[in-house]
């Protein structure tokens, strides 16, 4: 019974490879390199990145990372966010990142570190035509206040961390389930499915009426694996295995 459902649990990715997905797969992340890379490649469909990765990636000045970015990919929509936790700021940070391209979405936190909700903030901008990302969403709660504060002729992109609600041993499929016919009346709103830990999430997003998944670049070297035969893996693996012990030069 337990092989016959991994069998069937694979049937559907065995028939898929990246053109066959709908979801738009966007790259999250700081690196200007991989960034133009996945560009130019067209691996990835858009771009996220927050202050935590900027730091990752060792940047040291905001807007002249972005504005250097941004001068290589002028035509997929690419997000920046505030980073201020002071409302009023944040606005100002807000109306000035969306002056530096016309495919920028300005990431608003759904809350401030005193856990004030963002609404009125989200709710200007937007009326305002402010292209907004929504993030650090990890409630149906949230979806909804949100979405209360959005046009839906405006574009908008609310970001649910699937992986985080996952990371609590909690299964975010049905919340996304949820944030997507919360959110389908807001024509030019789209889910995003962030926070991705593995390939899978991927196939999950799409399946769960998601329009766009983030990605870091581990799991974007990873998309020529949908579909691949579990038998040809698994023959791999034992290959694998085969090498790494000869190179060990193990012996018992």
């Amino acid at each position: 019974m337990k092989s016959e459902t991994l069998e069937k649990s694979h049937s559907t990715a065995r028939i898929m490879n990246r053109k066959d997905l709908k979801i738009k797969i966007y790259a999250d992340g700081a690196n200007k390199d991989d960034m133009v890379s996945a560009y130019k490649s067209k691996m990835a469909d858009g771009f996220t990145t927050n202050p935590s990765l900027m730091r990752k990636a060792n940047v040291t000045d905001y807007e002249s990372f972005a504005k250097s970015v941004l001068a290589e990919i002028k035509d997929v929509s690419i997000s920046f966010e505030v980073f201020s936790d002071d409302l009023d700021q944040m606005e100002r940070e807000a109306r000035k990142i969306a002056t530096w391209g016309k495919n920028i979405h300005v990431k608003i936190p759904v809350q401030n570190t005193k856990g004030q909700f963002s609404g009125p903030l989200i709710k200007k901008l937007h009326a305002e035509g402010v292209p907004l990302n929504i993030t650090a969403i990890l409630t149906i709660d949230q979806v909804k206040r949100v979405s209360e504060c959005l046009r839906g002729d405006v574009p908008s992109i609310v970001s649910v961390f699937a992986g985080r609600i996952a990371d609590t041993g909690v299964d975010p499929i049905p919340a996304m389930l949820e944030s997507a016919k919360i959110l389908k009346p807001l024509a030019k709103c789209e889910l995003l499915w962030a926070s991705t830990r593995e390939l899978l999430n991927v196939v999950q997003a799409e399946q769960c009426g998601c329009h766009i998944i983030t990605a870091p670049n581990d799991i974007l070297k990873k998309l020529s694996m949908l579909g691949k035969d579990l038998s040809e893996l698994s023959l791999d693996t034992v290959k694998m295995f085969l090498e790494d012990s000869t190179k060990s030069g193990f012996k018992i």
